[in-house]
C-alpha cells in the first residue's frame, strides 16, 4: 500500500520545552491509525503540524508524496479533521455550514454533498437550527460530518465521539468505518477509548514525552506487553514511560 502520510523526525521545541521529540511514523492508503498517549505526550501538537497551523521547529511532514511545507495548499486540499475544540460558525445552521465548506472546498454539487452528509449523519431534523443551539454531542456528529465534506484522502480524527453517549457513539463510528470503506483513504484518529481504539484501528502508535514508544498492531500490542487490555497499556506507558522501540 501506498503511504499517504510519511513523518520523519517531526520535532516542536517551545522555548526550552519539546513537545514533540523527532517522531517518526506513516500511515498507509486505506490504513486507521490510532494515535495514543496520555495528556501532554504531544498528540495535539502532532495533528496541529499535520494541518500547518503550527510550524515544525525540525522535521519533515510528506503527504501523497510530497513535502507539506511546499505544497501546502494542494495538500491540504485532500485533506479533513474533526476535533472538538474546532468549533463551526454558531451563527450558521447546519445545511449553511456544509454548504460553505463544500464551497471552500471546491466540491463540485456542493448543495447536494451538503444535503448527503446532513442525511448519512441523522442531522436532518437539526437543519434550521443554529449551530449555537445545538448541544455539544449534535455539534460534534456536525464537526465529524464536515470532516467528510471533501471526500479526503487523508483525514485526521481528534476524539470525534469525545462528547457521545455509548450508542450515539457505536452509530458515529459505524458512519465513519463506513464511508471510510468506500474512500480509501487514510486516517490518524486520537482516542481515549481503548475499546473504540481497538475496534477501529489497523495499528497503534503510543506517544510519551513526545516521542514515539511504541507503534504496532492491537494483537502485537497485547503481546509485547503481556497484556489483554489496552487499556492497562495505556496505562502503563503514561506511569512508567519507556524507551523507543529497536
Amino acid at each position: 500500500m501506498t503511504a499517504v502520510l510519511r513523518v520523519t523526525d517531526l520535532t516542536k521545541k517551545y522555548n526550552s520545552f519539546t513537545a514533540v521529540n523527532r517522531v517518526s511514523f506513516e500511515v498507509k492508503e486505506g490504513e486507521i491509525v490510532s494515535l495514543l498517549g496520555p495528556n501532554g505526550a504531544g498528540k495535539t501538537t502532532t495533528i496541529q503540524m499535520l494541518l500547518s497551523l503550527v510550524s515544525p521547529t525540525s522535521g519533515v511532514i510528506e503527504v501523497f508524496g510530497k513535502n507539506l511545507r511546499a505544497n501546502r495548499e494542494e495538500s491540504l486540499s485532500r485533506m479533513n479533521f474533526s476535533a472538538p475544540y474546532s468549533l463551526l460558525p454558531y451563527n450558521l445552521t447546519p445545511r449553511e455550514a456544509l454548504t460553505v465548506f463544500a464551497l471552500l472546498y471546491g466540491v463540485r454539487n456542493y448543495r447536494e454533498r451538503a444535503a448527503s452528509l446532513l442525511e448519512e449523519f441523522s442531522l436532518m431534523e437539526l437543519v434550521d437550527k443554529k449551530i449555537g443551539q445545538l448541544s455539544t454531542g449534535e455539534q460534534m456528529r456536525l464537526g465529524v460530518a464536515k470532516a467528510f465534506v471533501n471526500n479526503p484522502r487523508l483525514l485526521l480524527l481528534d476524539e470525534p465521539t469525545s462528547s457521545l453517549d455509548p450508542p450515539t457513539a457505536r452509530r458515529l463510528r459505524a458512519r465513519i468505518l463506513k464511508l471510510i470503506k468506500e474512500s480509501r483513504g487514510a486516517v490518524l484518529w486520537t482516542s481515549h477509548n481503548m475499546r473504540e481504539v481497538e475496534t477501529v484501528s489497523d495499528r497503534i502508535i503510543f506517544l510519551s514525552r513526545g516521542r514515539v514508544v511504541a507503534d504496532d498492531t492491537p494483537a502485537r500490542l497485547k503481546q509485547r506487553f503481556g497484556q489483554e487490555d489496552l487499556e492497562e497499556i495505556f496505562i502503563t506507558i503514561a506511569r512508567e514511560p519507556i524507551g523507543e522501540p529497536s
